[in-house]
């Protein structure tokens, strides 16, 4: 009887959550802004400036798909969440997407019931320790104390790559990423470790950067990506392609700048994925220019990657593995068509 009232209360449960999953973009039409799960304390990727604007990767992702579905990026809002509340608040309904440096796994898409889309940054963890410190490998940090977020895949991997070479570790697990770097500059433990973004990031908004260094050492793959629940496959669609929208257009060669421009040309490529000729808009039940608005308001990946963490910005990251395919990186768009 037990068993049969648990399994009745886990489909009730299932049947809430795919309730709340069930035609996002009607919600998000209704209330007139989409609800995006940010990190909101790393510098380049989720972040309020000193006037209160979100800038951020992430966010520009984010203002994308709003882009995307109203034509309008400002309708949007923009909702900090913790390592530990970020899956949780899209499970429930909270929000409508997550763009919050979130590592796609297996477990994650299975176990979560969540879907991860098109990946919007390509990142590795590693190592931030001052360089007082005096290692210059990771190898050299047996028996550190090691700053890190509860609930990542940072965790287990610190500890997997701690174990696997020898040494050891005392974890510093620290919930809140502003509290974490807080403990860290204040020297309560020898290095953070976590994506190497992230710590770019951090070191980029330390006391004094030029006192930090990143260890060599990248300990794992962390493709980072927006996530939407199960049971949505047009949400999905959505902002999937407003992902690879952004990558297309720098294929493409279309730019913020030029994109009206873009509008006269004669390459049927462009044509459609600019909403000249229709179809690709009607498929995903949205306006025919909703690549156009994209790339007008928000601009392309490499105009997005160079404005939030490339080599003019505090963080100085190269483009490398988020570099488009034909450049030797992994940014590949399927064809608009």
């Amino acid at each position: 009887m037990k068993r049969f009232s648990f399994v009745l209360a886990l489909f009730a449960v299932f049947s809430m959550v795919c309730s709340a999953s069930a035609g996002t973009l009607d919600d998000v039409k209704s209330k007139g802004f989409i609800q995006v799960g940010v990190n909101g304390d790393v510098f380049g990727f989720g972040k309020p400036d000193e006037k209160g604007v979100w800038k951020g990767l992430d966010v520009d992702t984010g203002r994308a798909i709003a882009a995307a579905v109203f034509g309008d990026a400002s309708k949007i809002k923009f909702i900090p969440l913790t390592a530990v509340t970020r899956f949780t608040a899209l499970q429930s309904g909270e929000i409508d997407v997550l763009c919050r440096n979130a590592t796609r796994t297996l477990s994650r898409e299975t176990a979560l019931g969540l879907n991860f889309v098109q990946v919007n940054y390509y990142d590795g963890q590693g190592f931030l320790v001052p360089k007082s410190l005096g290692v210059k490998s990771a190898k050299e940090l047996d028996g550190a104390s090691v700053c890190v977020l509860p609930g990542t895949t940072t965790e287990l991997n610190a500890a997997d790559y701690f174990r696997s070479n020898g040494i050891k570790m005392k974890p510093v697990v620290i919930e809140n990423t502003a509290e974490l770097a807080k403990t860290f500059f204040a020297g309560r433990c020898d290095c953070l470790t976590s994506d190497a973004s992230q710590l770019a990031g951090t070191r980029a908004v330390a006391p004094n950067p030029d006192d930090y260094m990143i260890l060599p050492q990248i300990i794992s793959k962390e493709p980072l990506a927006p996530a939407v629940r199960h049971g949505d496959d047009q949400w999905y669609d959505i902002v999937n392609l407003s992902v690879l929208a952004m990558i297309n257009a720098e294929e493409l060669g279309i730019t913020s700048k030029n994109v009206d421009e873009m509008l006269k040309s004669a390459n049927p490529k462009i044509q459609r994925f600019l909403g000249v000729t229709p179809g690709n808009g009607k498929a995903l039940g949205l306006d025919e220019k909703f690549a156009y608005n994209i790339v007008k308001q928000v601009g392309n990946y490499g105009e997005v990657f160079e404005r939030n963490v490339g080599k003019d910005t505090p963080l100085k990251i190269e483009r490398g593995l988020n570099a488009l395919w034909t450049n030797g990186g992994l940014m590949y768009s399927p064809p608009f068509k």
